[in-house]
């Protein structure tokens, strides 16, 4: 159910993304919305708390990736 629900958000996203971004920016797009989705599902369905260390991954990976993916350089 909840990887429907990813994926009527992220195939849309690919076909229109397509005309403005690149292989690369758009593959990790869909990872961040999977970060997105996995901790609000763990937080509320599985009720496990997300500690720093879980934010603190998630920030470093969603900032380098992000940040050097879609940097102009």
């Amino acid at each position: 159910m909840i990887v429907l629900f990813e994926y009527c958000f992220q195939a849309p996203a690919n076909r229109i993304g397509s005309y403005e971004f690149n292989a690369a920016q758009l593959k990790t797009i869909p990872e961040v919305i999977t970060l997105v989705v996995f901790s609000v599902f763990s937080v509320s369905y599985l009720k496990q708390p997300i500690r720093w260390n879980h934010v603190a991954g998630f920030g470093m990976i969603i900032i380098s990736a992000v940040g050097i993916i879609f940097k102009k350089w």
